[in-house]
């Protein structure tokens, strides 16, 4: 049996920022460096950004359980221009390949359809083939392609993915 179920305590921020270490490291290796896949864990996934972004960027993050365990996690905010940012979606990849990130997918949908949001977007690497596929076959399409400097000597080479809600 599956679960969504928005995460708002320390602890399960914590394990999240866990959850998503571990997924990083491996879905990650091979698309960045590993210099790059740390640098970003502590920038983006770690409990404090985690944190500061649901207490100060108006971020959410929900969990994704199969049978009491946590496989992934997404995590939103509403820009505030009627638009929702799906800013991560993750799943362990033991739990890929069984529709989980399509159900979460169809969650998120249902949360920017409840808010009364026009789209839903996200960013993903250029190289991240599997993902990129993913993202074509939900029906998004690429708006834009950006480089963005995130310090570090390190850069984010995106696609930028739009969904019409």
């Amino acid at each position: 049996m599956t679960e969504i179920r928005k995460l708002t305590s320390d602890g399960e921020l914590r394990a999240n920022a866990d959850l998503a270490a571990e997924i990083w490291r491996e879905h990650f290796h091979g698309i960045i460096t590993d210099e790059q896949i740390e640098y970003m864990l502590e920038r983006f996934q770690s409990f404090e950004a985690m944190k500061r972004q649901t207490s100060e960027e108006h971020y959410e993050y929900c969990g994704f359980f199969e049978d009491g365990v946590q496989q992934g996690f997404f995590g939103i905010a509403d820009k505030g221009d009627g638009t929702l940012f799906l800013s991560k979606l993750y799943l362990r990849k033991s739990a890929r390949g069984k529709g989980y990130a399509s159900e979460m997918f169809e969650h998120i949908k249902e949360i920017g359809r409840e808010r009364g949001l026009k789209s839903v977007w996200l960013t993903v690497n250029r190289h991240n083939d599997g993902s990129v596929a993913v993202y074509r076959h939900w029906g998004m399409k690429v708006i834009r392609e950006q480089v963005a400097d995130i310090g570090n000597g390190f850069v984010m080479d995106d696609y930028v993915f739009s969904l019409d809600l």
